[in-house]
């Protein structure tokens, strides 16, 4: 397939958005169980409006995928059956429990609403919290399985689609959170990286799978499907007319090679953050560039997702030339 840049933007960015979420949410609960220092609503407010910055330039992109803007607001009609369409609804719903999460503790907007039996305090933002966890994972999954879903490509298609998006986006956000953490509550920042280092190691099984499952893969048709003659031995000398068309433009990739961009993404997401995490989890230059190598691994890691998957036609466009 012939990746856009539009889509790889909105699905690495939001990732990290919903991650940063995730993070901030899950030091907020170890600090309710007095297993982490509480922090200033300020903190959480804070790490808020930089997930809300993500998620919205992640929206900002995909406007450049479509090819009339203006009727964006269509995509939402087909909820029934469309994951893109579930997508676009929770997309909006999840920046809307970001931002109530932000501004509660903003506003410290936090009356008592429970008791635990072990005297844990239920507030407000603990609500918003948990409600924007259930967006985030539905977020997740909906963003996964538009490309789950199709079964006419393989390389999509596989539980291992959706279970790298969270992982991944889960890896970005921890180490974007301890990259803040490191610079406005330091004490928190070990937490944050070593749920990263976990997040990263996981996606890097679940990415190594993946490519594993799908180096793997045999076309089921064949040429001979794909053309309709049942000849033993059919060789395509051209792809049949003066230049390129749609079909050959969209899916395929044109890329020489997927090769090199193998080993780089997996250094860039996964070894170099790891080899920086090993050096300190504290420091704000080497998680900063952690974060810087770990996105440009995404990127280059979405970018692979996208020209990997081998669309049908392209058994009957073999050749381009």
């Amino acid at each position: 397939m012939n990746p856009a840049f539009s889509v790889i933007f909105l699905t690495t960015l939001i990732g990290a958005g919903q991650g940063l979420f995730l993070a901030l949410f899950t030091g907020q609960s170890y600090a309710l169980f007095n297993l982490l220092p509480k922090q200033e609503g300020g903190f959480y407010a804070a790490g808020s409006f930089i997930s809300l910055i993500l998620l919205a330039a992640g929206l900002g992109a995909s406007f450049f995928h479509l090819g009339h803007p203006e009727r964006a607001w269509r995509a939402a009609s087909q909820w029934r059956t469309s994951w893109l369409s579930r997508e676009v609804i929770v997309l909006p719903a999840f920046m809307g429990a970001v931002f109530c999460y932000g501004l509660a503790h903003w506003m410290g907007w936090q009356s008592v609403l429970a008791v635990l039996p072990g005297g844990t305090v239920i507030d407000l933002t603990v609500v918003l919290g948990i409600l924007g966890t259930l967006l985030a994972f539905l977020l997740f999954v909906c963003t996964g399985m538009i490309y789950a879903c199709l079964r006419f490509l393989r390389e999509w298609h596989s539980p291992l689609t959706v279970v790298n998006f969270i992982l991944l986006g889960g890896a970005s956000g921890f180490i974007l959170a301890a990259l803040f953490a490191s610079l406005s509550a330091p004490e928190l920042a070990p937490f944050f990286a070593v749920w990263a280092i976990i997040l990263m190691l996981l996606g890097l099984v679940s990415r190594s799978a993946a490519l594993i499952r799908n180096h793997r893969l045999r076309p089921k048709s064949t040429l001979q499907t794909a053309i309709g003659i049942k000849h033993p031995r059919i060789v395509q000398k051209s792809m049949g007319f003066m230049g390129g068309s749609f079909n050959t433009r969209e899916f395929s990739h044109g890329a020489a090679s997927l090769r090199s961009i193998k080993p780089a993404f997996l250094l860039l997401a996964f070894g170099a953050p790891l080899i920086l995490f090993a050096v300190s989890f504290s420091n704000p230059i080497l998680l900063g560039l952690a974060f810087v190598l770990h996105y440009c691994g995404l990127l280059a890691e979405r970018w692979f997702f996208f020209a990997e998957a081998n669309h049908p036609q392209n058994l009957y466009y073999q050749t381009l030339g």
